[in-house]
């Protein structure tokens, strides 16, 4: 199984320091499971095969999701602090 996905930022150092909070992943994974995170152009790119079975495929999903999710709030709480 595989999927992409896409999320486009309006401010590029956005994307970067999204994309920065979630690489490490890209290096961290079992045997079966192989994720990648770039940004380009304002968007953070994630690339996911998984050959481990659906339901890991879908934990892989979710658990990237939330890791972006923390991260933007991490951006937007220090926004407002500086």
């Amino acid at each position: 199984m595989e999927a992409e996905v896409v999320l486009d930022y309006e401010d590029e150092a956005i994307a970067k320091a999204v994309a920065g909070a979630v690489s490490p992943d890209n290096s961290k994974t079992p045997s079966g499971l192989f994720v990648e995170t770039i940004w380009k152009d304002g968007k953070v790119l994630t690339k996911i095969e998984c050959e481990r079975g659906f339901p890991t495929f879908i934990a892989t999903i979710d658990d990237l999701l939330s890791c972006i999710s923390i991260a933007e709030k991490a951006l937007r709480a220090a926004k407002r602090l500086g």
